[in-house]
């Protein structure tokens, strides 16, 4: 009898082992995600969809970056992440010459670097996940022409250099070139700072005749607002304006027709899945790590994941405006 009940509390943990699933992750384990301007709106969806894979998995998320837009503070809190040595590292690319030597430098240690939002293509990441950036501009871009029936000035609002930016005015001008009777004005640089955006609109509104600008064009969040508010502060209502992303004061002024549109991405999905594919990646450590996946037909892993993106408009903004708010209250 003794023999079967040793048996008995022998036998049963091994049963709720196996009932249970082994525990493949541990709060040992840690994971950085690097940003720029971590204040912003986007950068708080994009750190709460880290957050919540950390908890789902059960690690330690870190969350590194500057409150403002400083490359050269990203680069330094990259190096203090590599220096971490965590298990994985995921990272918004704001300059990617900058940063590809410390991305090399962390895929050499063993650490499994992923892009996301911006990419650094010419690194030794392992892949991107985010925005076809492309194809947002193309998407915007038709949403010009249609609404200015193929003829006007237009203005860009952008950060120069910025590889995702970069890319998306690349999908608008070749959509715009098309038509000629679109022009572009200008492309103003905010370097980071929507205070940039605020006086250049102040300037640009200004313009008559066959100067008058048309249409202004936001390829980041922070430049909407500004244009938003000084177009809203003098009641001008005869100007087109096309935004980048969801954030509340965006999807606000298109409710009360400031704003046009906007083109959504999906931030809380890119840092999620980043952080779940880091996992993955511990879990099933890549060998070697250090190999170019872009042109192995075997490869483990894609070149890049997209995200998706889609048009806001007045016909949907309440859909986005709900999500809005349910996702605050969780």
């Amino acid at each position: 009898m003794r023999k079967i009940q040793a048996a008995i509390l022998v036998i049963l943990p091994l049963a709720l082992s196996v009932l249970t699933g082994c525990q493949r992750h541990s709060y040992s384990e840690t994971y950085y995600l690097v940003s720029n301007n971590v204040g912003l709106q986007y950068w708080q969806t994009a750190i709460s969809g880290f957050n919540a894979a950390a908890r789902h998995i059960e690690v330690k998320g870190v969350v590194v970056g500057p409150q403002n837009f400083d490359s050269q503070a990203e680069l330094q809190a990259l190096t203090s992440a590599v220096a971490a040595k965590p298990e994985g590292i995921l990272i918004s690319v704001t300059d990617a010459p900058l940063m590809q030597d410390e991305i090399n430098k962390a895929i050499d240690a063993g650490i499994p670097v992923i892009t996301f939002d911006s990419d650094a293509p010419h690194s030794h990441r392992m892949y991107f996940i985010g925005t076809n950036n492309l194809e947002a501009g193309h998407l915007g871009g038709q949403r010009v022409v249609e609404k200015l029936n193929g003829k006007g000035n237009v203005v860009f609002f952008t950060i120069t250099g910025q590889p995702n930016l970069d890319e998306r005015l690349n999908g608008y001008e070749e959509i715009l070139s098309k038509y000629p009777g679109i022009k572009t004005a200008e492309i103003v640089n905010i370097m980071g700072n929507s205070n940039v955006a605020f006086d250049a609109t102040q300037r640009l509104v200004l313009l008559k005749g066959a100067d008058k600008i048309d249409a202004f064009i936001c390829l980041e969040a922070s430049s909407c607002k500004a244009v938003g508010e000084v177009l809203n502060n003098d009641n001008i209502k005869d100007r087109l304006v096309v935004a980048m992303d969801v954030d509340q004061e965006t999807l606000d002024f298109i409710k009360q027709g400031v704003i046009d549109s906007t083109i959504s991405q999906k931030p809380y999905t890119m840092a999620y899945f980043g952080l779940m594919m880091l996992g993955l990646m511990h879990e099933y450590p890549p060998k070697p790590i250090l190999t170019d996946y872009s042109v192995n037909t075997f490869s483990p892993y894609p070149v890049f994941v997209d995200t998706g993106t889609s048009l806001v408009d007045k016909d949907n903004v309440d859909l986005y405006l709900a999500q809005e708010k349910e996702a605050k209250a969780k």
